[in-house]
């Protein structure tokens, strides 16, 4: 009986479920797909457990069509997202490319916080941003509803900068 079983062709589920789980392996094994680009790149996998026919091709075909999976630039199958993350994921990369995005830790930084009236926070968070005089001080700022946080890796000049700056009479 199993004998019999295995010369039928495979239902189109069937198929869909082989096809993911060679994808995730490829994925667990080399961390991306490397070898699956189209229905007849699988045919090797298929045809050694069922006869091969035209009618097996098709079937497989069909199934890769279901799954709908998105493509990485090179045009192999992408097996753990979806053809939307994907896209999203695309035009992230593109805007970081355009942006000279990097991203960089805050472990070694020091916090510093700047006390402003809420109704000038905004402004002054976009003055001291455009200062050349704050240039390279800091690596970021937060607005927060009564101030603005810094984060430093040169905490003593930040806060000498800020001290000069500061009302003589507080």
């Amino acid at each position: 009986m199993s004998q019999n079983r295995l010369k039928k062709n495979p239902s189109r589920e069937t198929c869909e479920s082989i096809i993911r789980r060679i994808l995730t392996s490829e994925i667990r094994e080399r961390g991306r797909n490397e070898h699956f680009r189209q229905a007849r790149d699988f045919m090797r996998y298929f045809e050694s457990l069922y006869p091969a026919s035209e009618s097996l091709t098709k079937q497989v075909q069909r199934a890769v069509k279901t799954l709908n999976l998105p493509r990485d630039e090179n045009g192999y199958f992408i097996i753990n997202k979806s053809p939307l993350q994907v896209e999203q994921e695309r035009e992230l990369k593109r805007i970081f490319e355009m942006s000279d995005a990097a991203s960089c830790g805050l472990i070694d930084c020091e916090m510093i916080f700047l006390e402003v009236q809420p109704s000038y926070v905004d402004y002054l968070l976009h003055l001291i941003s455009e200062s050349e005089s704050f240039a390279g001080l800091y690596v970021t700022m937060q607005c927060t509803c009564n101030g603005i946080i810094f984060y430093t890796r040169d905490k003593l000049s930040l806060l000498g900068l800020l001290k000069q700056l500061e009302p003589h009479d507080k």
